[in-house]
């Protein structure tokens, strides 16, 4: 891309020094937002193509976002954190895969593809204490960096989420979890609740989108060892990702991290360029549960198919099996559990954030 592009020009303007990299010789920088490890020459930018190397100083987005949007706490979805919570949730432009079905491609592909470069043009200039303003002013409990890839931003997100501590709010990330220790360690003051995309368990898949597998495993188990709260989802695509074979190996490594995971198979539905025709039928979801909860996960969900998934939607003790969170798609209905975190019938803990 030509490094006068008007669209540059224009996101260069609205970045900050980054801190997620090191200085090498001859100008160079090893950016460590994400599993990528870049390696960015002087002019050059990184693979998600929002992060820059000038003069020797990783240059990062800030100061703006592509979309801001109040919302329920189950529609990033996560269902055992703060239920029933309104957010804020932000977004800039950019990401470090590039998935055929994004559904978010109008911001996520910026730069990458010309016919997402429309949305640069309707960003926002906008300081981090003016969205947590915004925030409290409406009541939002939880902050959430979404619609792009959220890792590759996080120097604007801590800025943000250092203020929503301080206003008594949570913060979490909406992720594809192609991480590394160093930026996990850098959120961990400042970052509750990580969901990840657990997109499928073949490595010749992950490449497809730009990336690899390991790392997406590899960081779902440091951020639970660190102490973030964890929710796994898994579109689950015909073709793709849907034999019994692809979710039973979902399944037991979730298993092997903690039963405690909440794992989401959700529904597809074809986007942006891909190349998987079929929708997702609720009887594929129905399947995919079943073999998650033999596989002894505790707390399974199926989404995108309100209303068609029986009772995957709700939240039920792993004991004595009353239903403790009820929900419609995205609303909850009736809440049970003790502001302790247990079952009130038979008092067993529940795993997850409740307040």
């Amino acid at each position: 891309m030509p490094q006068h592009h008007p669209l540059i020009e224009k996101l260069n303007r609205l970045s900050a020094p980054g801190e997620l990299y090191e200085r090498l010789p001859d100008q160079e920088v090893r950016c460590h937002a994400c599993a990528h490890h870049c390696l960015i020459k002087p002019g050059k930018r990184g693979v998600c193509y929002m992060r820059y190397n000038q003069d020797g100083v990783l240059m990062v987005p800030y100061g703006y976002v592509a979309g801001v949007q109040p919302d329920p706490i189950e529609k990033k979805p996560f269902y055992h954190f703060m239920p029933g919570s309104r957010t804020l949730t932000f977004g800039m432009l950019g990401c470090n895969f590039h998935c055929s079905f994004c559904q978010n491609w109008h911001t996520s592909q910026t730069l990458r593809d010309s016919s997402a470069d429309l949305a640069a043009h309707y960003i926002e200039e906008v300081s981090a204490k003016q969205l947590v303003d915004y925030a409290a002013r409406y009541g939002v409990k939880v902050m959430v960096s979404s619609y792009n890839e959220p890792l590759i931003t996080s120097e604007w997100a801590v800025s943000i989420f250092k203020l929503a501590k301080e206003r008594g709010m949570k913060t979490v990330y909406v992720s594809n979890g192609y991480a590394n220790r160093q930026v996990l360690e850098y959120l961990r003051p400042w970052l509750d609740g990580y969901k990840i995309d657990l997109k499928a368990m073949r490595d010749e898949t992950y490449r497809q989108f730009g990336g690899r597998l390991q790392p997406v495993l590899d960081s779902i188990k440091m951020a639970k060892e660190m102490g973030f709260w964890v929710e796994v989802v898994t579109l689950v695509i015909p073709g793709m990702n849907d034999s019994p074979d692809d979710l039973w190996g979902s399944a037991r490594f979730l298993r092997s991290v903690s039963e405690d995971i909440p794992w989401h198979v959700t529904a597809y539905h074809p986007d942006y360029k891909s190349t998987y025709p079929e929708r997702t039928e609720p009887e594929t979801l129905l399947q995919a549960a079943e073999i998650a909860q033999e596989a002894g996960l505790k707390y399974v969900y199926a989404g995108n198919l309100p209303g068609r998934v029986g009772s995957l939607e709700n939240t039920y003790c792993s004991r004595c099996k009353q239903a403790l969170i009820v929900r419609d798609g995205f609303y909850v209905v009736e809440n049970h559990i003790t502001p302790e975190g247990n079952c009130p019938s038979c008092g067993t803990p529940v795993a997850g954030v409740w307040g």
